[in-house]
């Protein structure tokens, strides 16, 4: 699957997760749209994802949340850069995903220190619940 498609399944996921009985609020609307702007993805486009079918919600929401997080987090250092406003952002949108901000830390060390390493289900959710974080 190409960059172009997994950033359009992401942005379908978040805004499956915003959606309240099938409405995005305003907050929600201007939130997702900052991340598509983030994306490269044109006005046209992202309004256009939201007549789409969004996805179910999985079981396991906060883990789903986490994997979505860390998605976003790759997107931004698909060319290996991290620019100087990108950490800012990445903790805003963590904030608003509910994420705890040391564990957004500890995970952008960890991707900083392994660049080329994918991060496991079972360690992103370890990064998350560590006590040792609080």
């Amino acid at each position: 699957m190409d960059t172009c498609e997994q950033k359009k399944k992401l942005l379908l996921e978040m805004i499956a997760f915003a959606s309240v009985d099938g409405q995005l609020s305003k907050k929600g609307y201007d939130f997702l749209f900052l991340i598509a702007n983030e994306l490269n993805f044109e006005k046209g486009g992202f309004i256009d994802l939201l007549s789409h079918e969004l996805p179910p919600l999985p079981d396991n929401l906060k883990l789903h949340r986490i994997k979505q997080f860390y998605q976003l987090v790759l997107f931004f250092q698909d060319d290996g850069i991290l620019y100087k406003q990108d950490p800012d952002l990445i903790i805003h949108i963590a904030i608003s995903m509910s994420l705890d901000t040391d564990a957004v830390r500890i995970l952008l060390k960890k991707m900083k220190n392994a660049p080329n390493t994918i991060i496991t289900d079972d360690a992103l959710w370890n990064i998350f619940h560590d006590e040792s974080v609080y």
